[in-house]
């Protein structure tokens, strides 16, 4: 059993004109010439950003922005956040004054990490150019300073190239946030290269932020990309999720409360005082976590919570259900607004390996076993191994995956605190301090089609 590890939160410093066509979905088109700056539209002293998430399976993006508005909006800076995403499902965090959402028709990855529309009755294309379509009506109107794209740098299936076509002839920044890890190099070379992705960073970003810690994974070595791309990167540190306790309303906070658990200072009235958590992120490929975790023998004086999330299917619930009636000790929870509140209380968590996931677990300093998901990427295999191999978690590889495995981690005592690598906490303070240089930085020059 690994025990809990120091963390420290280390500072580092970190480096209108008419509207114009759309261009073609899946193009990049060539260089433009620079031109006189148009006339900035009336903002009063606010400014606007606009956050961007293509969501497409599970939380992680929206949540991950979330995360970001509201630390924006904690910050003292005279901002308004418009939330872009893909996923509107089961999701009522709470935001600050100043920021509100737009939620695009959905799209659904399958297993293959394939694309299709996850509800209308639509071809791809035809979901695409809707969304397309509505992204660049709605920030045409927004007319932000900032815009910022969570991980794909052209959005999902290139929804966002007639966006960033526009506001490249403006004087809006645009930033890319990037996981610590994307996936194999390999992989990522291919599909970066299949996407244009490096073409779209050199023309339309004006710098990358990468959510994570390089002394555990650093993309900017791992990847090889070309050196001006690198130059464009900094490194921020990971997001701590602790700056949502902020944000919690009385209504996530009420959820906790129907669960009917002891609170963490409370003599245990039936002796189930500890608490392990397993957490299968929105639960579309949890299941089979899930269905381990609930036929599990838990520790005595324990209870299990298992939080299924939205999106898992039915056919899984129903499974879960059974088992849970034969297990008095465990408890199903379908879906919080602020899981972190049960995370705070857990004596130790499993759950999947997600970015959010493992960033609230390096956070709370949580005793955790990761089992991460290796299909149809292997970014959840990579971080949990290099954290893992810096004795900050557990991993256990899904192929060994079973109650038995479980049961027998559970039962590990819980090591005393020893010291720990530090994990560099710092991504919001860091993100708030970089994004202040760009809105008080004098406004870029427009730029017209060569």
């Amino acid at each position: 059993m690994r025990s809990p590890h120091r963390l420290q939160k280390p500072v580092t410093t970190l480096g209108a004109a008419p509207p114009t066509p759309a261009i073609a979905l899946g193009t990049v088109a060539p260089n433009a010439k620079p031109a006189s700056a148009p006339p900035a539209p009336a903002r009063g002293l606010r400014s606007r950003i606009v956050l961007y998430s293509h969501d497409t399976m599970g939380l992680g993006h929206k949540r991950r922005n979330l995360l970001i508005a509201q630390a924006l909006g904690s910050a003292g800076l005279e901002v308004d956040v418009l939330l872009i995403s893909g996923m509107g499902d089961a999701n009522a965090m709470a935001v600050p004054d100043g920021v509100d959402t737009l939620t695009l028709p959905a799209l659904y990855k399958n297993a293959d990490g394939q694309y299709a529309a996850r509800r209308l009755n639509l071809e791809l294309q035809e979901i695409v150019q809707l969304r397309s379509q509505l992204i660049l009506a709605a920030v045409k109107n927004f007319r932000p300073n900032v815009l910022i794209v969570d991980n794909v740098p052209r959005g999902a299936v290139r929804e966002l190239d007639a966006t960033l076509e526009y506001l490249r002839r403006r004087s809006t920044r645009c930033i890319l946030g990037l996981r610590d890890v994307l996936d194999t190099p390999a992989t990522v070379r291919r599909d970066w290269k299949r996407a244009e992705n490096v073409a779209a960073i050199r023309r339309y970003y004006d710098t990358v932020w990468i959510y994570g810690d390089p002394a555990i994974y650093d993309p900017r070595r791992e990847y090889r990309f070309p050196a001006d791309i690198t130059e464009k990167m900094r490194p921020l540190g990971y997001l701590d999720c602790r700056d949502r306790a902020k944000h919690v309303d009385a209504a996530a906070r009420a959820q906790i409360q129907q669960l009917g658990l002891p609170s963490m200072d409370q003599a245990c009235p039936k002796g189930n005082c500890e608490l392990v958590l397993c957490q299968v992120g929105g639960g579309q490929d949890g299941a089979t976590l899930a269905e381990a975790f609930a036929q599990a023998i838990f520790p005595a004086n324990t209870t299990g919570i298992l939080l299924t999330g939205p999106f898992m299917p039915v056919e899984a619930q129903q499974r879960l259900q059974a088992l849970a009636q034969a297990n008095p000790r465990l408890r199903l929870v379908g879906y919080l607004a602020e899981p972190t509140l049960l995370l705070e209380r857990a004596s130790r968590v499993v759950a999947m390996g997600g970015y959010n996931t493992t960033c609230e677990i390096l956070a709370y300093q949580k005793p955790a076993l990761v089992v991460p998901r290796i299909t149809p990427r292997q970014e959840q295999w990579i971080r949990a191994d290099r954290l893992c191999r810096q004795g900050l978690i557990d991993m256990l590889h899904p192929t060994q995956l079973s109650p038995q495995t479980l049961t027998q981690w559970l039962h590990q005592p819980i090591a005393a605190a020893t010291e720990r690598p530090a994990v560099n906490l710092s991504g919001l303070d860091n993100l708030v301090a970089d994004l202040k240089k760009f809105l008080i930085a004098p406004a870029l020059p427009a730029l017209q089609a060569s």
